[in-house]
């Protein structure tokens, strides 16, 4: 069977829109109606004007377009594609922490279960965390959740030194070699690297542009440079070599060579045949009860109006 020429047509007759991350694999991101990153995934899925939101990437992202469109229906063509950033947060733990910190401002990484977005103030992404916290009043005290990584950039950025920061952290980008970064140099010292902020400091020291997967994408279309080191997950590369084919991207090597850990385990779950099984009988579909949802909603509601 062609499953991409079936899933075209099922999406046509549906009216679907397939949303995909940029650390899907290649061959989803081809199929994808749009490709992005978290920030602008939740702005799409806000408005589109689709009857079915199939989301390629994981369960946060998912909910967080059920959240945001709560009239559609949103499928994710494999359930168990989690996240260990917001597995690292859990809704019971944060409400125990939370005690310790009251009058604090909650502002949590969308990274986050759709539990902990119902006890947080405000959400942001890296695209644009470094806004939201420095819209703040400089007095006023923060929570920050749960990317232990990002937390230490903010503040490296913002000077909030006394902004309490949860210890959580990504799989993919804790595993980052300084080593064989180091070594990637020597063999391409005209290189620029490239980090997002989730990756640890003695990483992004080493970086010529920090930011979010979108920024880093724009960054290296605009950049003379021509070669490029990538510390981020590994699928980002494909639409960097499609908007720079002259351009060389070298994946950063992780410290475990053979483990893989430069590539989301979570997001390399989801495959062109589950895309079309899960279009085809409409499941399995997010759903979130509507009491939640509204509690939700308002933290990523303000982020998407703070980030206007």
């Amino acid at each position: 069977m062609n499953f991409v020429k079936v899933i075209n047509k099922l999406k046509k007759e549906k009216n679907c829109v397939i949303l995909a991350h940029f650390y899907q694999t290649a061959d989803i991101q081809n199929i994808a109606d749009f490709v992005g990153d978290s920030l602008q995934l939740s702005q799409i899925a806000a408005d589109t004007s689709a009857d079915i939101i199939l989301f390629c990437g994981v369960n946060f992202m998912a909910e967080t377009a059920k959240i945001l469109s709560p009239d559609k229906k949103v499928l994710l063509p494999e359930p168990k594609a989690g996240c260990s950033l917001a597995d690292s947060c859990k809704a019971e733990d944060l409400k125990k922490f939370l005690e310790n910190y009251p009058n604090h401002t909650v502002v949590s990484y969308v990274n986050t279960s759709v539990e902990v977005k119902a006890l947080t103030d405000i959400c942001c992404t890296s695209s644009n965390a470094v806004k939201i916290i420095e819209s703040l009043p400089k007095d006023e005290k923060i929570v920050f959740l749960p990317d232990r990584n990002l937390g230490a950039y903010i503040k490296s950025i913002t000077k909030r030194d006394d902004m309490v920061v949860w210890d959580g952290a990504c799989h993919v980008h804790e595993e980052f070699s300084v080593e064989k970064i180091i070594e990637l140099k020597k063999k391409y010292p005209a290189a620029k690297v490239l980090a997002h902020p989730e990756c640890k400091k003695t990483v992004l020291i080493l970086a010529d542009k920090i930011g979010s997967t979108a920024a880093l994408l724009e960054f290296s279309k605009n950049d003379e440079c021509n070669q490029f080191i990538v510390a981020t997950e590994s699928g980002i590369l494909h639409q960097m070599q499609i908007s720079s084919p002259r351009k060389i991207f070298i994946p950063a090597p992780p410290i475990d060579s053979t483990c893989g850990c430069n590539d989301c385990k979570y997001m390399k779950m989801i495959t062109i045949e589950k895309i079309y099984y899960t279009l085809k009988n409409e499941e399995p579909e997010i759903i979130i009860k509507k009491e939640l949802i509204e509690k939700a909603k308002k933290s990523i509601l303000r982020m998407l109006e703070m980030s206007k």
